[in-house]
């Protein structure tokens, strides 16, 4: 390609980006379907400002293997084992269930051969998680029980779409020979444990001593070297490329170089990603849906239908969710995913659909996911939910000089806070989302170091200066934003030392699961106050209730230390909350009669009661 034609590919890209995915953005379609019909727009069926799209394909399939790369970085043990009940439940059920029956339609109905069948079943089962996570981040119902069932689902969809694009060069390989090519099974395990072993003997000692280099550049080529050099060892030897950059990422998820990898990656991952997906829209079979509409339409509201069919008695069963939520969750998940696209067009290439099969499928799982915000919107506002409105004011702009602690939310507790560090002349400054709450503020005075924006957008923090901090007070109310700008906070500055406010049980382990060390409940310290005040009201000596309330305290934190190893077990749960409560009725049957000593704070009016 020349640079003449290699220049104007490029501005031709930016320039429908720049036009799409705002318009699509702006009417909540989601960046993805933008950049599917910018694809469509330039591509050889509509303006043809690019006539072959197969060029840019093969670049833009790196998008893909980067994504699943950071999938595998996400993908730690721990994580799956806290989840494991959701993901590997209702996770599991619904993509078994999903492809067994439109992978049994696809057979008997349409005349597929079995693999191909099996093919289009499990690649018609994944839902989109950039639509999914999106939808739900934007009505605010990430933290709800149907938004936690969707994540788990979605996860493991994710994990899903590994052997399900492993398994089409195998399956298309059976089909050309009539038979089990027992070869490159054999082939495929071998590269597997051979990338599995070398990964684990290898790469941390290259991370070691690249980091020793102590260079953003290096560290960043070394991650895509890494990536790039596992998808070419895959390529060689015939397997698929996505499945070695998974298993890299996999292979690194428990490393202390985790978060630094997917952050040099991140700018490149959503680069190439949406250049995959203008690439999907290019290839998209336009003229199929002016020669056959009904056709089209009747493959998306099938798709629909049969997931959402599916989705529903999971929701109430598997997944223990009431009506109206797993009514939420079929609408969200019923549509196709991005990983439908890359299946698809691996299997059209291998020859085991073909390629006008393959083409109304790829429409039928746009028009699905195009579908998707609306059908939520409409099961929203039948259940009578309604959405809040959203603000346009810009952020501000922070201009402060070395502050030693970052404050996430300027409520109740980050006003607090705020106030003992001003008089104490400690620099700070504190951010919050919410302009009701900063326009309070201000009307106050003292406002000079609190500033409108959100703290989980990583430019807001660099503007803050976050890497200069010391600490990192998380005080906001919002459980699910808590986590997430707390997984950003420790993703981009792990040196900072995060003190986090928890709404309850449920949120204090979720955030020890990012790593944040004794978060503190909001209603520990006023309950403790509040009981003794009541025990000494009703007569007991005062030495006695501190005593009561402080034993309390103590066992309670060692069961909230217990109970973090198996929350995610209900029934477990239960136990050990039973087991706790006889213990502690026992320890306060033995000392009834002989208090134990407390020690008191330096007002002696105060136990020193510490949050553990």
């Amino acid at each position: 390609m020349d640079s003449h034609h290699f220049l104007k590919t490029a501005v031709v890209f930016l320039l429908a980006t720049v036009i799409a995915v705002p318009l699509t953005k702006r009417f909540r379609l989601g960046a993805v379907l933008g950049y599917l019909l910018a694809g469509i727009v330039i591509g050889p069926e509509v303006l043809r400002l690019i006539a072959d799209p197969s060029g840019v394909a093969a670049i833009s399939e790196f998008g893909i293997v980067l994504m699943l790369f950071v999938i595998g970085l996400e993908l730690s043990p721990q994580r799956l084992w806290v989840m494991r009940k959701s993901v590997f439940g209702t996770g599991l059920l619904q993509v078994l269930a999903c492809s067994a029956v439109i992978g049994a339609v696809a057979y008997s109905w349409f005349g597929l051969m079995a693999g191909a069948a099996a093919i289009v079943g499990g690649s018609l089962a994944l839902s989109s998680t950039a639509f999914g996570l999106q939808i739900l981040a934007e009505r605010k119902e990430a933290g709800s029980a149907y938004g936690r069932q969707a994540f788990a689902i979605l996860l493991f969809q994710d994990l899903a779409a590994i052997p399900l694009i492993a398994a089409v060069p195998l399956l298309a390989s059976t089909s050309a020979k009539h038979g089990i090519d027992s070869y490159a099974v054999l082939r495929t395990i071998g590269v597997i444990v051979a990338v599995v072993v070398g990964g684990r003997y290898l790469l941390r000692p290259v991370f070691r001593f690249v980091a020793r280099a102590d260079s953003v550049e290096v560290s960043t080529a070394t991650a895509l070297l890494v990536v790039m050099g596992t998808a070419w060892l895959m390529e060689e030897t015939g397997v698929s490329v996505t499945l070695g950059a998974f298993l890299a990422g996999v292979l690194l998820a428990d490393s202390e170089y985790r978060h630094e990898l997917e952050s040099n990656l991140e700018p490149f991952k959503g680069l190439l990603l949406g250049l995959f997906f203008i690439s999907v829209g290019m290839s998209m079979q336009v003229h199929l849906l002016l020669q056959s509409p009904w056709l089209v339409l009747g493959l998306t509201l099938a798709l629909l239908l049969v997931k959402g069919v599916l989705l529903w008695p999971l929701g109430l069963t598997v997944g223990g969710l009431h009506r109206a939520d797993s009514l939420r969750l079929a609408a969200l998940l019923a549509s196709g995913g991005e990983f439908a696209f890359v299946v698809l067009r691996q299997a059209a290439d291998s020859g085991l659909v073909a390629e006008k099969q393959s083409g109304l499928l790829v429409l039928a799982i746009t028009l699905s996911m195009a579908l998707t915000p609306l059908l939520v919107a409409v099961t929203g506002k039948v259940l009578g939910v309604r959405k809040k409105a959203e603000s346009t004011r810009p952020f501000d702009t922070i201009n402060v000089d070395h502050p030693r602690v970052i404050i996430a939310g300027y409520g109740r507790m980050g006003q607090i806070v705020a106030r003992v560090l001003r008089m104490r002349k400690i620099p700070f400054v504190a951010l919050d989302h919410s302009i009701e709450q900063l326009d309070l503020v201000q009307r106050f005075g003292n406002s000079g170091d609190i500033f409108y924006g959100d703290p989980a957008r990583p430019e807001l923090l660099r503007a803050a200066q976050a890497d200069k901090a010391e600490v990192f007070v998380l005080a906001t109310d919002n459980p699910e934003s808590s986590l997430h700008v707390a997984r950003v906070v420790r993703r981009m500055y792990p040196h900072l030392k995060v003190i986090a406010r928890a709404r309850n049980r449920q949120h204090v382990w979720r955030l020890m699961d990012l790593g944040v060390e004794a978060p503190v409940r909001e209603t520990l310290y006023s309950s403790l106050k509040m009981t003794r005040k009541a025990l000494e009201a009703l007569g007991v000596p005062e030495e006695e209730a501190i005593a009561e309330v402080e034993r309390f305290r103590r066992k309670d934190a060692e069961l909230m230390k217990i109970q973090y190893l198996v929350y995610d077990d209900e029934a477990k749960l239960l136990q050990t909350t039973r087991e706790a409560v006889a213990d502690l009725n026992r320890l306060f049957e033995a000392d009834a009669e002989t208090p134990a000593p407390v020690e008191k704070g330096p007002d002696a009016d105060t136990p020193l009661i510490n949050e553990q």
